[in-house]
């Protein structure tokens, strides 16, 4: 039990999708401008990522390992990471048309965004099982959005800012998201003893 609580706390802050390996930067850029929306996206990426990675866990043991497919790996977890997106998507139309006008062409793009795609890569070649591998998916699409949320919240807070014009917008987001990774690094502290 203690190795699946330290392998989805490491998932989730130690080596957090976005900010220790560097993937979703784009959505992470573009949809931090709202906690809401930030909020929605956060929602939608985890539902996604969980969901596409228990699926592609499962493709991987029962359809391209034992046939020797292995060389379609990418494009079949492209396929089923489009497909979950689309439910998703219509999901949340049907549930929630402002968030789906909030999200706007975000919610479509999941099906691009790396960290989907990369989580369910790193649980391939972890060769982990189909528990250890759901909950790093989870915990990985958990640290996605927490640290969607954070940032949202922070540069809410830098539009009222009174920032030099040469760091205003992109520069001053960038050099917040990198004090953001500093402050996660602290996390790698954590230890089992």
């Amino acid at each position: 039990m203690q190795d699946y609580v330290l392998l989805m706390v490491g998932a989730a802050l130690v080596n957090n999708v976005i900010l220790a390996r560097f993937l979703g930067l784009c959505s992470f850029m573009g949809v931090t401008t709202r906690v809401d929306t930030a909020v929605g996206m956060g929602l939608a990426t985890t539902f996604v990522i969980t969901v596409s990675s228990m699926l592609n866990w499962a493709v991987e043991a029962y359809l391209l390992q034992p046939f020797g497919l292995s060389y379609l790996r990418t494009v079949t977890f492209i396929l089923v990471i489009a497909a979950a997106v689309q439910f998703t998507e219509m999901t949340v139309r049907k549930v929630s048309p402002p968030l789906f006008q909030l999200l706007g062409i975000y919610l479509p793009l999941i099906t691009t965004n790396c960290a989907v795609l990369g989580v369910t890569l790193l649980l391939v070649d972890g060769k982990m099982s189909f528990l250890a591998s759901s909950l790093f998916a989870f915990a990985s699409s958990l640290g996605y959005s927490l640290v969607m949320v954070i940032f949202a919240g922070l540069r809410e807070r830098l539009a009222l800012a009174n920032v030099p014009r040469l760091f205003a917008g992109p520069p001053v987001g960038f050099i917040t998201a990198s004090l953001l990774a500093l402050a996660f690094m602290g996390f790698a502290g954590i230890s089992a003893g």
